[in-house]
Order: C-alpha cells, then structure tokens, then sequence
C-alpha cells in the first residue's frame, strides 16, 4: 500500500466528506429510494432509478475516500527544512526557454488545484523538483518538446492558503 500525504487541513477536510456522505448524505438518498419503492411499479419510476444511481456514486465516492483514508499519512510542511524542495514547499521556477517565472507547491492528490499551481506529489514535474535547491536546473520532456526550468526561490507557503476551491459540505452531495 503507497502513503499518500496530507496536510492536516486536507485530512480534516477529507475526514468532513466521508463523514457528511455516510451519516448525512446516503441515509437521506436511501430514504428517498423507500419512499420512491413505495409508490409502486419500479421499471417505469424514474425517482427510484434516480435514488438507486445516486447511492451508487455516493458508494462509490465513500470507497474512494475510505480507501484514500487508509492510506494518508498527515505531514506539516511547516515544521519541514525548506533548504530543498519537498512535500509542502512552494517553489518558484524561471522557464529557461522563455525567461518566465512558475510557481508551484507540492501537496497531495485530495489538495491539489493544478490550475492553481497546487501539484500532486505524484507529478512528474514535483517529481523531477523534489530535492532541488536554489539554483539547481533541472529538464522535463513533454509531448510538445523539453522545458528546461532552474529553482529560483524555495518557500513555505500552507496549501489551503494558497487553494482558490474549498470545499463545503454543499459540494460533497450529490444533485
């Protein structure tokens, strides 16, 4: 079984989901399939197929998150050595071939906005980042061609303070 890390935010955030979907969220879709079962014919009644498929994402979406909690491993980059690029660090890359600054933070696969510059661990560019200090270079090959990049800046930046998308308990259920 692989480790997947997690900052304690994402953990409790992760945990809330889980939490939200069995206690609150698969009872009520369950109720809503009885009630639906009890008006009669099932082949034709387009509400109990609509309860039955939403329970089925919500198992699925319950598996995929239990799964996910079983495999965490709750770290605090903010207690972490910033010297080189790790899990938790926000590093600020010049594009060689173009002269431009990126900027990316390193976290787990629940954390990441990788339109925001949040990156799984599990990239290959964090990959190819992972251990690099200042001033290392380093090149990755795309299927448009190589990017060469070299580390400008190595920070501590926390992920959720960096996330554009937080989720509520509105966006764990299902519509």
């Amino acid at each position: 079984m692989s480790v997947e890390p997690i900052t304690q935010e994402g953990f409790d955030l992760l945990t809330k989901e889980f939490k939200y979907l069995k206690e609150v969220e698969k009872p009520k879709v369950s109720r809503e399939k009885e009630v639906a079962a009890a008006l009669g014919d099932r082949s034709e009644n387009a509400d109990y197929h609509a309860a039955k498929e939403k329970l089925r994402h919500i198992d699925k979406r319950l598996f995929f998150l239990n799964d996910l909690l079983q495999k965490t491993q709750i770290i605090d980059p903010s207690t972490l050595d910033h010297d080189r690029a790790h899990f938790g660090s926000t590093i600020t890359l010049t594009n060689l071939n173009t002269d431009e600054e990126e900027v990316y933070t390193i976290c787990g696969a629940y954390e990441s906005e990788p339109e925001n510059g949040l990156i799984t661990i599990h990239a290959p560019l964090s990959k190819l980042m992972i251990g690099k200090g200042v001033g290392d270079e380093f090149t990755i090959k795309l299927p448009k061609g190589k990017k060469e990049y070299e580390v400008e800046k190595l920070e501590y930046i926390g992920v959720f303070a960096l996330k554009k998308v937080i989720k509520t308990e509105s966006d764990f259920g299902f519509k």
